[in-house]
């Protein structure tokens, strides 16, 4: 590297190992400084523009920056695997030759189309009766939006951007390979075959400017966790005008107390009375959808048998019906008892023959026949 070529971290005064944003935040912050606007017929500070705006148009670009971290200003000197310039002008007939048969499988076809905005992802948890009923909802994102200024253009008002110098509007320069002659996005304009010349002041020439957007979220109902919701059109605006991109919705449900989801089936545990589990009955539980649902609980029941009530789950997404509503009985063996309620039980055991429990019986059998007993 020459004395004259500064290192592009330094110029924006970043480590090496900066992410992106934090390298985009550096180059908004020195271009604003140093931008010519602001500072009237001062050369000074029109060098550190220029300077600023090369290393940001470099490390903004993976690829340039890899070849820029592995061999410096050469990477982007005549030969240079980062080279884009006037070094393969020679080769323009065998260029055009390759163009023409193959097309733009070997570089060909003029400027690039306009890069759209990226995609933005916003993460959104809800609870569980909000995935069952949907929800309208509001939520607040900071994104990029065309610039009010330049309306997009990212030149100042009242100019235009010019014609590429390099490579003369095609938005393509031809490099050298061996042999071959390919054409590359031209690295001055990056394939727009245009130059802002006079960048607006409020966006450095980006088009786009950071702020916060309020956007209104209709939840439908039956969304579990990992449901995708695409808002078309919301992502990051396009740099210079260019579409944007589209923003998703994760969805993410908190769990429940009470019930758990698998697909549109919930589950719970519901205790009954030892009696209630012997000799039959019915209760009613509250359900997701806040109406009470009546279960008929069979004589004999034993605990953790699963009864299901039809249609009583979650809604399908973007379909008709209902899942079912899976209820694990559990029976409470009782832990405080009157005198009156003990007496009765004794009364029920001294009638006991053993084939009022036949699960247990059949063990015990089993043991006995196990051990000889």
């Amino acid at each position: 590297m020459s004395a004259t070529e500064a290192d592009f971290y330094e110029v924006l005064g970043v480590a090496r190992d900066a992410d992106g944003a934090t390298i985009k935040s550096a180059y908004r912050k020195l271009a604003m400084q140093h931008h010519p606007d602001r500072n009237q017929g001062c050369k000074e500070n029109e060098a550190k523009f220029k300077a600023v705006s090369a290393a940001y148009d470099c490390l903004k670009d993976p690829q340039k920056r890899a070849a820029y971290d592995r061999f410096g200003h050469a990477a982007f000197q005549n030969g240079g695997p980062g080279a884009g310039g006037h070094g393969a002008a020679d080769f323009g007939d065998i260029g055009d030759i390759f163009e023409t048969i193959f097309g733009s499988a070997f570089g060909g076809g003029g400027r690039a189309q306009p890069r759209r905005g990226a995609d933005l992802r916003y993460d959104m948890q809800i609870d569980l009766e909000d995935a069952f009923h949907g929800k309208s909802t509001e939520i607040e994102i900071e994104v990029s939006q065309n610039c009010d200024t330049c309306h997009g253009s990212g030149a100042t008002p009242g100019t235009h951007a010019r014609t590429c110098n390099l490579c003369n509007g095609r938005g393509q320069v031809r490099a050298k390979q061996g042999f071959f002659v390919v054409e590359r996005p031209c690295p001055n304009c990056h394939g727009s075959g245009e130059v802002i010349t006079s960048p607006c002041r409020d966006c450095g020439g980006e088009g786009r400017v950071d702020r916060p957007q309020k956007l209104a979220v209709e939840i439908p109902p039956g969304v579990d966790t990992g449901t995708r919701i695409r808002l078309s059109g919301k992502g990051e605006a396009g740099p210079r005008g260019a579409p944007p991109g589209d923003l998703y919705i994760f969805v993410h449900v908190k769990p429940h107390t009470i019930f758990q989801r698998e697909g549109t089936t919930l589950a719970t545990r519901v205790p009954i009375s030892f009696t209630k589990a012997a000799l039959g009955g019915s209760i009613d539980i509250p359900n997701i959808d806040g109406e009470e649902v009546t279960i008929e609980i069979p004589a004999g029941i034993q605990s953790g048998k699963q009864l299901r009530q039809r249609g009583a789950g979650m809604p399908v997404l973007q379909g008709r019906g209902r899942g079912d509503l899976v209820i694990e009985i559990a029976v409470e063996t009782p832990t405080k008892l009157t005198k009156e309620q003990r007496a009765l039980l004794e009364q029920f055991r001294e009638t006991e023959t053993g084939d009022e429990c036949p699960e247990s019986r059949g063990f015990f059998d089993k043991l006995k026949d196990a051990f000889g007993g």
